[in-house]
């Protein structure tokens, strides 16, 4: 019942992150005004913005001007209501496992944190894979939001050690993305610096495990990538490539192996 409620909630949060993604780029509010056709201006109408059904019903056209409508939109609202549902399956045993309402508190905000973080980890990697930009107006924002509901999270439960290793992975994803721009110009934008801050705060909170896979993660995925279009013909060396999706999803990557890997590691070599 958790899952199917909170698929339905990311279906509604990735037709609003559609609007994101097109408008915080283009330095447009996204509230006002209404969504419209872009060919005949006709404002959308609230029956056509229904997620996924209104495309399908529509069969991917304007209901004005015929005008096609881009399958990307219901694309983006399936995967992000996929996406929650992981979340849920990752974080919601621990809200079911509360015994008491202070557990269920945490519980309920770290799935939060975690939901958010992943809407603006669906809008950031769509808007760096459209634009090579990672927007201020997303990856600012989420310093104070998730520093709100981590810090929430460590008074309810008392673990204070969380959120201090949550500032210490910020100094050390942070520091290293900006050792890296600092040393390489061109290599790293100032925008990868910024989103590693935020991800590391995230990854940290969780564990040691899951800052360090998070963090490798994101080379592995984004160098196997690279090192696949050059083999393809379809990059140089030097091309430059979005990182910011690379980066986010090797976070993942760590948010739900991260701490499994780690103990994994740790049996082999013999310390655990």
């Amino acid at each position: 019942m958790v899952v199917g409620f909170t698929a339905a909630l990311g279906l509604a949060i990735g037709s609003f992150l559609n609007v994101v993604v097109h408008r915080v780029p283009a330095g447009l509010s996204v509230v006002a005004p209404a969504s419209a056709c872009p060919r005949c201006g006709h404002e959308i109408r609230a029956r056509d913005n229904v997620p996924v059904l209104s495309w399908a019903v529509l069969r991917g056209r304007c209901r004005d001007c015929a005008a096609p409508i881009s399958v990307r939109y219901p694309l983006v609202e399936l995967a992000t209501a996929a996406l929650f549902a992981l979340v849920v399956l990752r974080f919601g045993p621990a809200l079911l496992a509360a015994t008491d309402a202070r557990a269920a508190a945490v519980a309920t905000t770290v799935l939060v944190a975690m939901l958010y973080l992943m809407a603006v980890s669906v809008a950031l990697a769509l808007i760096d894979l459209d634009v090579h930009r990672l927007p201020n107006g997303i990856v600012l924002p989420a310093y104070p939001v998730l520093a709100a509901l981590l810090t929430a999270a460590s008074a309810l439960s008392g673990d204070w050690g969380a959120l201090l290793r949550a500032g210490v992975g910020l100094a050390v994803l942070g520091g290293g993305y900006l050792a890296l721009a600092l040393v390489v110009p061109g290599g790293m934008g100032l925008g990868d610096v910024k989103l590693a801050g935020v991800l590391g705060l995230v990854l940290a909170y969780l564990g040691w495990g899951p800052l360090a896979v998070g963090a490798f993660g994101a080379f592995l995925l984004g160098g196997s990538f690279a090192i696949g279009l050059m083999v393809a013909g379809r990059a140089k060396r030097g091309s430059g490539i979005p990182f910011g999706p690379w980066m986010l999803g090797g976070a993942w990557l760590g948010v739900f192996i991260g701490q499994s890997v780690l103990d994994g590691y740790l049996r082999i070599i013999g310390l655990a």
